[in-house]
């Protein structure tokens, strides 16, 4: 996982990310007419920083959401989480779930699978690790922050999806039946290693002093 990879590689790397323009939300092709949702967390204000509970630093437990202002026709929601700022040619997909209930509503903490939770009986998709869950954050030491995009989307009547929908599936689906979608921001970033040493030495200067 990205936390394992040298700080030097986060360094060297720190000027390459995915970009928000390449998330679904900005990717779907419908924004012009694409409705409201509110999207929201008790655990963190939109473009604030997600506690660490919920990264792969603490429990890596899925935070709490809830939404409301859905539109009225819709069939299903749909949830998609990705960083925007992973060093990859696509954003990094931390979950998805679909055929969440088409109504205001909520996920609680943990309601999703990550390693050590088994979360709750929602149909999840595949996230970039190939399993369906939670990835909990875990951006490269000394990459600086990234941007966590929790996107919620209402879609009208289609398909069903597959067992374990992919990306690209629900990118399809949004695309085809989007009604509403809603966007959520969180920032999660490690601390640089050679920034903590250079505080530490500073700290230590001002004791000797």
């Amino acid at each position: 996982m990205l936390e394992h990879l040298p700080e030097a590689l986060g360094h060297a790397l720190r000027d390459r990310r995915a970009g928000l323009d390449k998330l679904v939300f900005n990717r779907c092709g419908m924004r012009a007419g694409l409705g409201m949702v509110q999207v929201s967390s008790l655990a963190f204000a939109d473009h604030a920083p997600i506690p660490e509970r919920y990264t792969a630093d603490g429990e890596g437990l899925s935070p709490p959401l809830e939404w409301h202002g859905l539109p009225s026709g819709a069939a299903s929601l749909l949830l998609i989480v990705e960083d925007a700022d992973a060093p990859t040619a696509e954003p990094l997909v931390h979950a998805i779930v679909v055929d969440l209930p088409p109504r205001d509503g909520s996920l609680h903490e943990g309601a999703l699978a990550s390693p050590g939770h088994e979360g709750d009986d929602v149909h999840a998709g595949r996230n970039s690790y190939f399993r369906a869950g939670w990835i909990p954050p875990d951006p490269p030491r000394g990459h600086g922050q990234h941007r966590y995009a929790f996107q919620l989307f209402a879609l009208g009547e289609g398909e069903a999806f597959s067992g374990k929908p992919t990306r690209g599936e629900v990118l399809k689906a949004i695309q085809e039946r989007g009604m509403a979608g809603g966007l959520l921001v969180g920032t999660y970033e490690r601390p640089d290693g050679s920034i903590k040493d250079e505080q530490r030495q500073a700290a230590a200067a001002r004791v000797v002093q």
